[in-house]
Formats: C-alpha cells, sequence, structure tokens
C-alpha cells in the first residue's frame, strides 16, 4: 500500500466515527442535555470554572492533550514497521481513545467538574478514589518529567555532540524566542478578552500573525545574539521550565492557558495542514517495511506497539485533561462530543503524521534502517522528535513556496509549543491531584494551590533529572509512562463502565475497550517489572520499585471495579 492511500483510508475512517460512532454515544448512550447546567455555572469562581467559548475551549483542550506524545510514541513505535502503527493509531483512536476521552468529560460534567479519581469515589468507592489519585499522581510526574527532558534537550544549541562514527546533531534553539514571546503574547490576549471584552476576533487574527512573526525572528535569531558557546545547556532550560511550570499552574486559567492553547491550536492547524499537503504533493514512497516482528533489543510487539504510542491513540493522561481543567469550563453539556470525542481525532491526525514523517519523510530505505537499526538506537528520544520534525519538514518543502530553515522553524516551534502547552495543563492537573490527596489525608499546608504546585514541580523535576548508570533515564521513563498511562485509560473506562451501567445503559462499547487496555497493560507491566529488575537490561532499583507499585494499585483498583460490578445498582447509584 502506498503511504497516499494509507492516509486517505484513514481520513475516511475519522469521518464515519466522528459521524455515526459520535454520535451514537452522546445521544443514546450519554444522553447529552443542554438543558443540564454545567459545572462552569454552578460553580463560577474566575480561576478554575468558567464558562468558555467552545472554539476557545476546544483549542485550550486540544492543545492540551497534544503534546509531545502523539509524536513522539509513533516515532519510536514504527522500529516495527509502519504497519502497527498506523493500525492503532487510527483504529485505536476511534474505538478506544475518543470514547476514552469523551466518556472522562461526560462523567466530570455530572460530577460538578470533579477528576476521574474523585469520580471513582463515588462509582466504585473511598479506596478507589486513593488508588486512582495514587496512579495519576505518578502517571503525570512520569510524562512530563520526560517532556522537560525533551524540550530542554530540543532548546539546547546540539541535540548530541559528535563522535567518531557521526556529526554533532543541532537542536532548535530557534524555537526559544517565539516560545517566550508567545507566553506573553498569551497574557495580552487573556487581558483583552476576559478583562477588557474585546471580541474574539481580531485577537485572534493579530495573535496569529504576530505569532507566525515571532517564528520568523527565532529562525533569524536563533540564540538572540549569545554566541552559541554562551548558550544555556540541557540542565539550566530544565529548571527555566520548572519555572514556568510553576507559573502556569497558580495563575487563572483565562490568564495564560487559555488563551496560549488556543493560539497553539491556530498554530497546528496551520502545520498540520502544510505538512498533509505537502504530502499529498510529493506523494513519497514507505522507505520502512510494513512490518518488522523482531528488530534488535526490542521488546515484544505485543502489547508493546500500544504502550510505546501512547497517547497517539489512546491515553489515561487525556481524561485528566478532560476531568481536570476542561469540564469545568463546559458550556453546554453537548459541546463534550466535538471537544471530546473530536479533539482526540485531531490527535490522531498529527499521531497518523508522525507515522508517516518517520517512515515516509525518509530520503531511502538505506537511512531509515540505520536509523532504526536496533532498540538502543532508537533510545534517543530527542533525536526521534528529530526524525518527526525532519520528516514533516520533508512534506512541507515540496509545497514549493517554504524554505527548509523556514519548514524547519515553524515545525520545531509546532513540536516546543505543544509539548510547553501539556507541560503547563499538566501541572495544573498535577497541583489538583495533589489537593485531592491532601483532602483524603487531611494535609492541610498542600491545599494551598503555591505549596501544591510547588511540589507538583519538585516531582516533574526529580524525574527529568533522573538517570539509570550515569544516563538519561527518558526512554526507561516512557516505556514506565506508557503503562501508566495506559493502565489509567483502562481504570477510567472501567469506570465509565460502571457509570453506564449504574444508569442502565449499554455498557459494552466502554466495556470491551476497558478489557483490552487493562489486559495489554498489566501483561506490558509485568514484563516491564522483569526489565527493571537486578539481572534485566534496565535494571534499576527506583524504577522496579516504582513499576511494582504501579502494578499494585492497578490490580487492587481493578478488583475493586470488579467488586462493584458485582454489586447491585442501588437508588443512589442511578440518582
Amino acid at each position: 500500500m502506498s503511504p497516499i492511500l494509507a492516509a486517505l483510508a484513514a481520513f475516511v475512517l475519522y469521518i464515519l466515527g466522528y459521524r455515526f460512532y459520535s454520535k451514537y454515544l452522546a445521544t443514546k448512550i450519554f444522553d447529552l442535555d443542554d438543558s443540564r447546567p454545567t459545572p462552569a455555572h454552578t460553580m463560577t469562581d474566575g480561576v478554575d470554572y468558567v464558562p468558555t467559548r467552545p472554539s476557545i475551549l476546544f483549542g485550550h483542550h486540544f492543545a492540551s492533550i497534544t503534546g509531545l506524545a502523539p509524536m513522539l510514541g509513533p516515532a519510536v513505535a514504527v522500529i516495527w514497521g509502519w504497519g502497527p502503527a498506523l493500525l492503532w493509531v487510527v483504529l485505536g483512536a476511534l474505538l478506544v481513545g475518543c470514547v476514552h476521552d469523551f466518556s472522562a468529560l461526560v462523567l466530570s460534567v455530572r460530577n460538578r467538574g470533579m477528576s476521574v479519581g474523585e469520580v471513582a469515589d463515588k462509582v466504585i468507592g473511598k479506596r478507589a478514589r486513593t488508588l486512582f489519585h495514587l496512579v495519576i499522581f505518578f502517571g503525570v510526574a512520569l510524562a512530563m518529567g520526560v517532556f522537560v527532558f525533551v524540550i530542554a534537550k530540543l532548546f539546547s544549541v546540539q541535540l548530541t555532540p559528535a563522535t567518531a562514527t557521526a556529526a554533532a546533531k543541532p537542536g532548535y534553539p530557534q524555537a526559544v524566542l517565539p516560545s517566550g514571546l508567545l507566553m506573553i503574547l498569551a497574557v495580552i490576549s487573556g487581558i483583552l478578552l476576559y478583562r477588557k471584552g474585546w471580541p474574539l476576533l481580531p485577537v485572534a487574527l493579530v495573535g496569529f500573525l504576530l505569532e507566525l512573526g515571532f517564528i520568523e525572528l527565532g529562525r533569524r535569531y536563533p540564540t538572540i545574539g549569545l554566541d552559541p558557546s554562551l548558550w544555556p545547556g540541557p540542565g539550566t532550560w530544565t529548571w527555566v521550565l520548572l519555572g514556568y511550570a510553576f507559573l502556569a499552574s497558580v495563575l487563572p486559567v483565562w490568564a495564560l492557558l487559555q488563551s496560549r492553547d488556543f493560539l497553539n491550536s491556530l498554530l497546528l492547524y496551520l502545520g498540520l495542514g502544510l505538512a498533509y499537503i505537502g504530502f499529498f504533493v510529493g506523494a513519497p514512497s514507505f522507505a520502512a517495511p510494513a512490518l518488522v516482528m523482531h528488530p534488535e533489543g526490542a521488546p515484544p510487539l505485543l502489547p508493546f506497539v500500544f504502550i510505546v504510542i501512547a497517547c497517539g491513540a489512546a491515553s489515561g493522561f487525556h481524561g485528566l485533561v478532560s476531568s481536570g481543567t476542561t469540564a469545568k469550563q463546559l458550556d453546554k453539556e453537548t459541546q463534550a462530543r466535538p471537544i471530546g470525542y473530536g479533539a482526540m481525532i485531531g490527535e490522531s491526525l498529527l499521531g497518523l503524521l508522525a507515522t508517516l514523517a518517520c517512515t515516509a519523510g525518509f530520503a531511502s530505505s538505506e537511512l531509515w534502517h540505520s536509523h532504526y537499526a536496533s532498540w538502543s538506537s532508537a533510545a534517543g528520544l530527542a533525536t526521534k522528535i528529530d526524525a518527526f520534525i525532519e520528516g514533516t519538514t520533508n512534506f512541507v518543502v515540496h509545497l514549493g513556496f517554504v524554505s527548509p530553515s523556514l519548514a524547519s522553524a515553524l515545525i520545531a516551534m509546532v513540536v516546543v509549543s505543544f509539548a510547553l502547552t501539556t507541560l503547563d495543563s499538566a501541572t495544573r492537573l498535577l497541583r489538583f491531584n495533589l489537593e485531592e490527596i491532601a483532602t483524603s489525608f487531611g494535609i492541610s499546608a498542600l491545599k494551598n494551590r503555591y505549596l501544591s504546585s510547588v511540589a507538583a514541580c519538585a516531582a516533574i523535576g526529580f524525574f527529568a533529572f533522573y538517570k539509570v548508570g550515569d544516563k538519561p533515564a527518558a526512554l526507561a521513563l516512557w516505556t514506565l509512562f506508557g503503562t501508566t498511562n495506559q493502565l489509567l485509560a483502562g481504570l477510567t473506562l472501567t469506570l465509565a463502565t460502571l457509570y453506564l451501567r449504574q444508569k442502565g445503559k449499554p455498557a459494552w462499547l466502554t466495556g470491551i475497550p476497558a478489557v483490552f487496555m487493562m489486559g495489554s497493560t498489566l501483561v506490558a507491566m509485568v514484563l516491564n517489572l522483569r526489565n527493571f529488575a537486578p539481572g534485566g537490561e534496565k535494571a534499576d532499583t527506583l524504577l522496579l520499585i516504582v513499576g511494582g507499585i504501579l502494578f499494585i494499585l492497578g490490580l487492587w483498583l481493578l478488583i475493586e471495579a470488579v467488586l462493584a460490578i458485582r454489586k447491585k445498582p442501588t437508588s443512589s447509584d442511578t440518582a
């Protein structure tokens, strides 16, 4: 099959999935009704609960769930060939990921905008709430630790130093200046929209044009006039990113998150549009084989292709965004369909682009086989993002009116912007999670949003700096995050299944994906534990302990859910 036919088939499935499947879920299964007031109206506080225009909220939600993961996961997973990655990115999204995101959003909206952990208290029981909170804590901290590590590498002058056999790989410092200016622009836009009452269209139009100008400014002055030898390294950028995450966590959502995410979503629409048009114009061929069953040093294709791709098809983290920030801003119930289900299709489109860029974006089959020669060669997460940037840049250049340097700067900015957007939203979600844990255990200090934000950033920073054998633990942490992320997705789908059962609704649409996610993830967790145990390839005591704790928590939560399923629904369950 040619890449163009594969992409066209995926587009048809996306259209059919949204047109028919999401409508069935919205009208027949969850009974969305605009007469029900949403938490954004019943609990308005001007900080977290804020009724928001659907276009702005879609942009915020889309940008928050679309971080590095849908680009990074497929960029690693294509080591097994383009076939498994493409199938899971498309079908997994439509049947599992979109259903998961939509379900989590509806459940939270109908429970005062509470997180899935708090909803678990009502649907399963109090122990389930605590177990959910602990899984969420580790999952978000692990993911954002990897994100901070990769962004810090991208901001540096070099991704990798020169060796005896390979030249140095340059970084993308040209993304720093536009990223910083965009934060300032987002604050100004938020003030104009929410404090001055300006209309959305002129603010969005001028803001987007300025954003494009910032990218050109970064291209012209990549190190802002500094000598490259004086440019900060990854360690310094890690601290800067943690400081930004703290500020983004404590500011009101209208002051930074909403406007920044909306402007970022416009940039992604442009980047995706140009990349796909260039892809069809260039009509490339696959440089990668359709299937590689046993790449050198790689874990088994099944179940690890699901774990590595992670957010590109299904993500427990998305449920945290749906229930952590989006549910608190949803204006009407029926908007949950385009925002919850539709935004995940958008993320799947990005995952599909990553699959195509890292298999059809290479100039030759020899180059692809050299880049993906073994699992150890795929271990450099920053270099895999570099493969996505280079492959997508090649697509854009086929348009003929965009120079390679400008195309590279645009795609690099898209990657960095969405990684930063997910970082700031995730830090806020981790802060919410810690505050809920503090409520459960009576820890009054952590109920303060400044202290809980410091604790959240400290957890993220710990994993960002963590090393295994004096080397960054990025890939090991990514597989550990992948299992945690998929575990959380399976548990959230289980929660939705229990909710529908208690409502007397058909529960198989969430139940079958829940069983699949839980089964594949628990198997992967056992294999990971063997890898982290003494004598394993990635032997490390801390990763073994964290992985073991997560496995026990997941299994315990599953048992609690099974006990809840066996319990007959009561009037309080269906109230």
